[in-house]
């Protein structure tokens, strides 16, 4: 079992025993917007640590959105073997480059 196993056993385990003062179980509580809104801004701090010159602050951001996504993961009973079988999928295509996207020219 790998640390991002171990990360959503614990959280499914605070979705299923809610712990009074449990960041987890807070999040379970409020509900998916507030998952999701957790989620857009740990993306963003992602990107704007990726703009800096710590990489440990880059890594600290990334496993923060990793912890957010294992909790979306849970609320919407997606298990990380269920993504790595697409990760696995999507591994074996090769010479799968996509063109670029054409400029947006109306708004």
């Amino acid at each position: 079992m790998n640390e991002f196993e171990m990360l959503y056993d614990t959280v499914i385990d605070r979705k299923e025993n809610p712990e009074e003062g449990s960041y987890t179980s807070y999040l379970f509580a409020k509900g998916l917007d507030k998952i999701l809104k957790k989620i857009g801004e740990e993306s963003t701090e992602v990107i704007i640590a990726s703009l800096g010159e710590s990489k440990e602050d880059l890594i600290n951001e990334i496993n923060d959105l990793m912890y957010h996504l294992a909790v979306l993961m849970a609320e919407k009973d997606i298990t990380p073997a269920e993504v790595a079988e697409v990760m696995k999928k999507r591994a074996e295509k090769t010479h799968n480059l996509k063109p670029e996207r054409k400029p947006v020219t109306n708004l």
